[in-house]
């Protein structure tokens, strides 16, 4: 057994599948099956969410609070993120994972229920809580019941998940929406939700439960600063957002003091030299977020461009993304075959390549003499390189990970990968709105072609994002880690 792959608690009933056999093997087919399902319910619930979110504000007159409904899940799932990562190391992933799945339907049912845009806006809060708990203990979950060779495969399944919702998902939703009623794309998640959770916890108690063997000492306490860092994450990428809304002195208020919780929390929960990218893990997380955060902060006003400035329908602009859903679980696919591990890093710097010349080439659409399609295309190209990069930040992340560090690391990414998200939206918001963006009607139902014309502000946010993208594929010359600076890189202050 390898010195990095997960020992179990001998106090424990579960134990590690035999060697042999793919994901879908027998080993290993109820619990692939099982967490598999859970990503992909996750994965419908994220895309159908936003066709539904503009119904659901305007029937509970909560328009001024639009954001909120996006913002919440994303600051909860940043403490829960945290919470789970410890929960996992010292506990096993089991409970987190429970209680993270018992949490996102209670959310989804909170959210589906409101009679008030308030209590809507709580239920997508508990709702990220729960999806922070889930995401980093299913991480643990691979960690510790894969075998490493599998674990690209797995990984490759988790994008593969998300390939069917991205394209059915805004269409499904809308159709619920129009028929039955925006609250029944919300209600109708969590009844789906048991079957995996029947399915999953078995066969990951079996596998993956219990404490990991530290050599006969106890698992360390919770530990309480982390705790209060991750609240401070929150709390403090919450006001940013806030701030980044309104661009008035006076939120200048909230956005400082957004910044001073932000600062400290993030030095203290991410790997050392993160910032600095520091050969190994912390430049493996910290591409994670400069990936993400470029795509995701890009990829939030295509559809608003393309209907404001190109006449699209909702429905037609959201499909002009449904491409990248395959060939970014393409890209994962290439990167979990065995024969591409060696030049896993080679591929990684290409992919955040593709990733720069799509956010680059996406604003020539504000040119009416370029094909609408073209955007299509360039948005595939930048997903295949998305699927290159993320799946293989997973794997390199748990190679790297000792046993005992595996959910704090885990928690180390998805930090990484949410905040960046947080913070890069913020920034491009802030810029589209300073250009006039906020007259093409941001955060209301808009009818085709019905917004003014500012191709200046979405251009603020692509060419800055593209820049990020371009730092990425430097940060990716640095994941292989020097001898000398192996040791003291797990997601520790300091």
């Amino acid at each position: 057994m390898s010195a990095l792959e997960p020992r179990i608690s001998e106090n424990s009933d579960a134990a590690p599948p035999p060697p042999g056999g793919g994901i879908l093997g027998p080993a290993y087919r109820t619990l692939s099956v099982g967490i598999i399902s859970v990503i992909f319910l996750i994965a419908f619930e994220a895309t159908a969410v936003g066709t539904a979110m503009p119904v659901a504000a305007r029937e509970l007159d909560g328009i001024g609070l639009y954001a909120f409904g996006f913002s919440a899940y994303f600051t909860t799932s940043l403490f829960g993120m945290v919470l789970s990562g410890q929960w996992a190391d010292r506990q096993g992933p089991l409970r987190p994972l429970s209680v993270g799945i018992g949490a996102f339907a209670a959310g989804l049912v909170c959210s589906g229920t409101a009679a008030v845009m308030g209590v809507f806006v709580l239920g997508r809060a508990v709702q990220g809580f729960g999806g922070g708990l889930v995401i980093v203990a299913l991480y643990v979950v691979v960690s510790r019941a894969y075998e490493e060779r599998l674990r690209p495969a797995i990984m490759a399944a988790f994008a593969a998940s998300w390939v069917v919702p991205s394209i059915v998902g805004p269409l499904a939703a809308g159709t619920v929406t129009e028929r039955l009623g925006w609250r029944w794309v919300f209600l109708g998640i969590p009844v789906l939700v048991v079957v995996p959770l029947i399915v999953a916890l078995p066969a990951i108690r079996r596998t993956a439960s219990g404490p990991v063997d530290t050599g006969g000492e106890a698992p360390a306490a919770f530990d309480r600063r982390r705790i209060r860092l991750a609240l401070g994450i929150s709390v403090g990428a919450g006001l940013l957002q806030y701030a980044a809304q309104d661009l008035r002195w006076l939120s200048l208020l909230p956005g400082a003091a957004g910044a001073a919780l932000l600062v400290p929390a993030v030095l203290g929960l991410l790997p050392r030299g993160t910032y600095r990218a520091r050969r190994g893990l912390p430049s493996v997380v910290l591409l994670r977020g400069v990936a993400a955060g470029a795509f995701i902060g890009a990829e939030s006003f295509v559809p608003l461009m393309l209907v404001t400035q190109r006449g699209l329908s909702p429905t037609l602009a959201g499909f002009s993304l449904a491409l990248g859903g395959v060939t970014w679980a393409l890209g994962s696919w290439v990167q979990s075959q065995g024969r591409t591990a060696p030049y896993r890093e080679r591929l990684m710097v290409a992919g955040m390549v593709l990733v720069a010349l799509a956010i680059l080439a996406a604003p020539a659409v504000l040119v009416e003499s370029v094909p609408v399609w073209t955007l299509a295309v360039a948005w595939a190209v930048g997903s295949l390189g998305m699927g290159l990069v993320i799946g293989s930040t997973s794997v390199l992340l748990l190679r790297l990970s000792a046993p005992e560090e595996a959910g704090a690391n885990s928690a180390a990414l998805q930090i990484s990968d949410a905040l960046a998200n947080v913070v890069l939206l913020a920034a491009g918001g802030a810029a589209f709105a300073a250009l006039g963006g906020g007259a093409v009607g941001a955060g209301h139902v808009l009818e085709a072609g019905g917004g003014a014309s500012h191709p200046a502000a979405f251009r603020v946010v692509f060419l800055p994002m593209a820049c990020v993208a371009l730092v990425g594929a430097w940060v990716a010359t640095r994941l292989h880690e020097r001898p000398s600076e192996a040791a003291g890189t797990g997601a520790k202050s300091g």
